[in-house]
């Protein structure tokens, strides 16, 4: 009847916009938002409307990423240069007048407070992945020195905030794209080998590193003091171990099957610190236990090896760089926060992707899958 009428029926005129997104992307997604939501209903409990908040921030971000998807790789190239100015400018606006919570800057009051760091983990790759595709065919040594030069300036002002984790995040994303543009791996070797032989003296020298009144010059007192706690969490047990030794008790408590939803008492008589947001794994491990882990770590490979065959696969280097090194984006989120809570890696402030409560890093987390879809639909395009 519409038909006879000349017009289209409402599934048939929105049924392209969702024809270009990637099914198997889509999946791993929505499972892991899936156990975002019960775990953030579990550890949220006494948060009052933190679920909810959490559920709406899901909401917001797949709305953006709704929006991304739709728009060709080519005009992303066109928010590269000005997403990247922006947040540059917002890191300098913290700098001189952002607000200051437990010590750290980090904050803008925009009406709403949000963390412009957050913008960086999306603005950097698109930013070096717009300068490599202007130079495809002919780049030079410079063009990388370049490079790490538009790296090295949000990543020095996030460090000054202090944030180390999110400035590790940006590190990685850029890097990524620094490395998948071609990159010698002569110069990818030294530091990684420089990085293990400090690794292993502080591990062998620890009790004379770690000795009260010892200041290492080249890193503020609260990154040390974090990385003597996790090579000796007791050092402080009832301080500054305490994170790390009761995410430890949580994970071994939940064994092989967990204690089941909303079962957990390191959980639920409050033991957890930061439960819902840095230490959210620990909660999610109590509950789910060994199976309910690999489960979500099994999730995150796929949404990684998903995200790589689509870099894989994209018809330009900007699609490819692009793609690649915000893939690398959710495996440096998830491996540092899985890693914090497990004791391997010291505590930084990193979110788990679609698990921890934070509404700009779930604002972020929808634009990067966004983007994969739009590369994804691009592929397709370009092959039909």
């Amino acid at each position: 009847m519409a038909q006879q009428f000349g017009k289209t029926p409402l599934l048939k005129r929105i049924a392209p916009w969702f024809s270009g997104f990637d099914g198997p992307l889509a999946f791993a997604v929505f499972m892991l938002c899936s156990a975002g939501l019960l775990t953030m209903y579990s550890s949220g409990f006494d948060h009052g409307t933190r679920f909810e908040a959490h559920a709406r921030n899901m909401l917001i971000a797949a709305a953006i990423m709704f929006v991304v998807a739709q728009i060709p790789p080519q005009r992303l190239m066109m928010f590269a240069v000005p997403l990247y100015v922006f947040g540059v400018t917002l890191l300098v606006a913290v700098a001189v007048f952002g607000i200051t919570k437990k010590g750290a800057r980090r904050w803008l009051n925009v009406g709403v407070t949000i963390q412009p760091s957050e913008i960086l983990k999306i603005a950097m790759p698109l930013m070096l992945a717009w300068w490599f595709q202007k130079r495809e065919g002919q780049l030079r040594p410079l063009d990388f020195v370049v490079a790490g030069l538009l790296l090295a300036v949000p990543v020095g002002l996030i460090i000054r905030q202090p944030d180390l984790g999110t400035a590790l995040l940006v590190l990685a994303a850029g890097m990524s794209v620094i490395f998948f543009a071609g990159m010698s791996w002569k110069l990818v070797i030294p530091p990684v080998v420089l990085g293990l032989i400090g690794l292993v003296m502080i591990v062998v020298f620890e009790p004379a590193l770690c000795a009260d009144g010892v200041r290492w010059f080249v890193l503020h007192d609260y990154q040390q003091q974090r990385i003597c706690t996790l090579l000796d969490p007791t050092r402080d047990p009832l301080g500054k171990g305490f994170h790390i030794i009761q995410g430890m008790i949580a994970i071994g408590s939940g064994g092989v099957f967990g204690a089941g939803f909303m079962q957990g008492t390191q959980t639920h008589l409050e033991f957890i610190p930061e439960r819902t947001t840095d230490f959210i794994f620990a909660a999610y491990s109590e509950e789910f236990g060994l199976v309910g882990n690999l489960l979500l770590i099994g999730a995150f490979i796929f949404l990684v090896l998903r995200g790589l065959a689509i870099a894989l696969e994209a018809p330009t280097l900007f699609s490819r760089l692009l793609a690649g090194s915000v893939t690398m984006i959710f495996f440096a989120y998830a491996f540092v926060n899985m890693g914090m809570v497990s004791g391997i890696l010291p505590v930084v402030g990193v979110p788990l992707p679609f698990i921890s409560y934070g509404g700009t890093a779930m604002v972020t987390l929808g634009l990067a899958v966004g983007i994969l879809m739009a590369i994804s639909n691009s592929k397709r395009l370009v092959q039909s």
